[in-house]
């Protein structure tokens, strides 16, 4: 029971990386926040927890809802030790083929959207007598992709963000922590199967990026998230812990 009395709010938990988070953090022992923009995927992963969780709907790049989904999290359940900023999602394009709007939502989302939970967590965490901030950043922090410049540049900054808020909050007892995910199997890419001409050799492009050649689970992020939001990782801040299955070794 790494997390036993522990109260967490996880972002975008609805599916993917997020719902495994959210259902490993209930097992060990943690009272979970699962947060999503879409409240029916929220519901699900809650009941499936059962009264160890509640579902909250929030936009993270939006000021006011972030802030009342804080307050729903405290509300219920009295406090907040551990918050994990997994929200986000990519889009094709560059600098030049991008549209502003796509460009602006993209960076909110996944930039923007850490800042500003952090924003009203972080206070939160703090009252509690300190506690721990989980970015999800990605490989691409470190070493790009084409045809995806917002994405990149979001998550880029959701590296160099979690260094500066691990230094500015060091003392008040709060650790910040980023994971770097490789290629997860998730719902994102079940749809662009969906889309490409030949799914099997596509999946064998995502899987030769590793010199695993296969894509992760999201267990395998949840696992390292469990680890940084817990006591096991007590020296650990402002950092970025990679679990790509070797890509950025190549």
């Amino acid at each position: 029971m790494k997390l036993k009395n522990k109260i967490a709010l996880i972002t975008g938990a609805g599916a993917g990386i997020g719902e495994a988070t959210a259902k490993l953090f209930a097992q060990q022992g943690a009272k979970v926040v699962v947060a999503d923009r879409n409240i029916e995927q929220a519901q699900a992963v809650a009941d499936a927890i059962g009264e160890q969780a509640v579902a909250v709907q929030a936009d993270v790049a939006n000021a006011e809802q972030v802030k009342a989904m804080v307050e729903a999290a405290v509300g219920h359940f009295g406090a907040l030790d551990i918050l994990v900023n997994n929200a986000g999602f990519g889009t094709l394009g560059t600098v030049v083929t991008l549209d502003e709007d796509t460009w602006d939502q993209v960076v909110d989302v996944n930039l923007k959207g850490v800042f500003l939970c952090s924003k009203y967590a972080i206070p939160e965490i703090v009252r509690r007598g300190g506690g721990a901030v989980v970015n999800l950043a990605s490989t691409i922090s470190v070493v790009g992709i084409k045809d995806r410049a917002a994405y990149v540049a979001a998550k880029g900054g959701v590296a160099a963000l979690t260094r500066a808020m691990a230094l500015d909050h060091a003392l008040e007892g709060v650790r910040v922590n980023s994971v770097a995910p490789g290629v997860i199997a998730s719902s994102y890419y079940d749809r662009m199967f969906e889309q490409v001409a030949d799914p099997v050799a596509f999946k064998k492009g995502l899987e030769a990026r590793s010199p695993l050649n296969k894509m992760g689970e999201p267990t395998d992020i949840a696992n390292m998230i469990l680890f940084l939001a817990s006591d096991d990782s007590s020296f650990a801040t402002g950092a970025m812990f990679t679990v790509d299955g070797g890509y950025t070794a190549w």
